[in-house]
């Protein structure tokens, strides 16, 4: 409240402010712990992945036990966070972010529960895009972040006044034009600097120091070096998205798609639908020992002795100890069914 920038007032208004956090990695946790330090009112994470041993070199937010159990990011989040200042109300929602639920999220459409902010803590494009749909159709300003490697960058978009995300960046890259944690590692300490940048633009829009914010802030900590691209004047009345209020990504159907999950020997594979828990962990008693508690069902196949299996509740499936999608097909078929 020192802050002149901050006060009184704008602490008031971070108190009833609330913002959906998508993705709970390296940016994430990052982020969730400085919002909610912060005294943000609301913070609920949306996350689809569990805790691996490899995250704790930069996902911030969860240690040794967590990932012992493999328990899911948004709920060991939660967990943390709790301890951290309980006065903040953290939801969970262990869940893939798709066009089928996103604007659910946000609360698009909810009366008086629509979020204020959406921050971006994912690791993968087309998510992005999709967020930038659901800003610009509801008018929910949200900030933009990105790190791998030892670079990153970061940009607030406001609907109606700066250009949006798919101003800047008209299509999604063509496959293997960007390099992913995968190929290319991250750095813990770059993913906290962009993850802070992302949070000083995020506590700047909740206490109503809108500033100026038509800027993509870049980050190179291998040259040390930080620079500040301006968007000013850069609207483009042509954007599919906030020129024409073509929402591409938001419209498309949610599918059974498979994805590899960044940083880890795993596949994620999408059911048709919802799955009840207690009857996977039926199918699945003689596969291999199994662990059943309200986020999950896993379990550690005998054979392949080398594959997991953790399925949730809204369908997915994690198969672990592959990167191929066809085996993880097959795997998928035959403990789950088709």
């Amino acid at each position: 409240m020192m802050l002149p920038q901050v006060g009184e007032a704008g602490q008031a208004a971070l108190t009833r402010a609330r913002v959906l956090l998508v993705g709970c990695g390296a940016l994430g946790t990052h982020l969730a712990d400085q919002l909610v330090r912060a005294g943000v009112g609301f913070l609920r994470i949306a996350d689809r992945d569990v805790v691996e041993w490899t995250n704790l070199q930069r996902q911030v937010l969860f240690d040794e036990e967590d990932a012992r159990r493999g328990w899911p990011k948004a709920a060991a989040a939660a967990e943390r966070l709790a301890r951290v200042n309980s006065e903040v109300t953290v939801e969970p929602r262990v869940a893939d972010v798709d066009s089928a639920n996103v604007e659910m999220l946000a609360g698009a459409g909810v009366d008086g529960k629509q979020v204020d902010l959406i921050v971006d803590g994912t690791d993968n494009v087309e998510t992005r895009y999709l967020l930038n749909d659901v800003s610009v159709k509801h008018g929910i300003p949200w900030v933009y972040g990105a790190c791998v490697g030892m670079e990153g960058r970061a940009m607030a978009v406001r609907p109606g006044q700066t250009p949006c995300f798919r101003c800047v960046f008209p299509e999604p890259p063509a496959a293997l034009e960007l390099a992913t944690c995968d190929t290319a590692g991250v750095l813990g300490a770059a993913a906290g600097v962009v993850a802070s940048i992302q949070a000083a633009l995020a506590i700047k829009q909740l206490v109503g120091d809108v500033g100026k914010f038509g800027s993509l802030v870049t980050v190179d900590l291998a040259a040390m070096r930080f620079g500040s691209v301006s968007l000013e004047g850069g609207r483009d009345t042509a954007c599919p998205c906030c020129g024409k209020r073509a929402f591409q990504f938001l419209d498309r159907p949610a599918d059974g798609s498979s994805a590899t999950l960044c940083g880890r020997e795993a596949v994620q594979l999408k059911g048709a639908g919802a799955m009840d828990l207690f009857q996977l962990a039926e199918r699945w008693r003689s596969a291999g020992r199994l662990e059943v508690n309200r986020f999950f069902v896993r379990c550690r196949l005998v054979d392949p002795a080398e594959v997991v299996l953790t399925g949730f509740a809204d369908g997915r499936v994690i198969v672990q100890g592959t990167k191929d999608v066809g085996r993880a097909r097959a795997l998928y078929a035959r403990f789950v069914g088709a």
